[in-house]
């Protein structure tokens, strides 16, 4: 069991309908890289951990920037690679997608819901 990536510790459920295209956008300005439209939670994971393994061979900075990029938890990071007989690769993934639907959520609940009229907008 990877541990969440949130301070309370407490595993978050997400509905993946309402935010799997938010979720899929904002991995690929994040990580600059293109995703598969249309893929379930677990085929966007192994599509994300393939990247990782890539990046973990080839390109160790451009990971650990992405990591901090997307505000993973280095203290939770080293704790579940530690824990884990997972790959690392999918840990990472699994957590990327956790704290990218973690900011989703978060901008959802502090959305306001008044609009702005136009002529009042800078």
């Amino acid at each position: 069991m990877i541990l969440p990536c949130s301070a309370s510790g407490r595993s978050k459920n997400f509905d993946m309908s309402d935010n799997e295209s938010m979720l899929v956008s904002e991995l690929s300005n994040k990580l600059e890289i293109d995703f598969p439209e249309k893929k379930s939670l677990e085929e966007l994971k192994l599509f994300l951990s393939g990247y990782i393994d890539h990046l973990i061979s080839n390109n160790p900075d451009k990971l650990v920037s992405i990591l901090s990029r997307v505000d993973v938890s280095e203290k939770m990071l080293k704790a579940n690679l530690q824990s884990q007989d997972e790959n690392a690769s999918r840990i990472m993934a699994q957590m990327i997608i956790e704290r990218q639907l973690e900011k989703i959520k978060t901008r959802e609940r502090y959305r306001s819901s008044d609009e702005i009229p136009e002529d009042e907008k800078w």
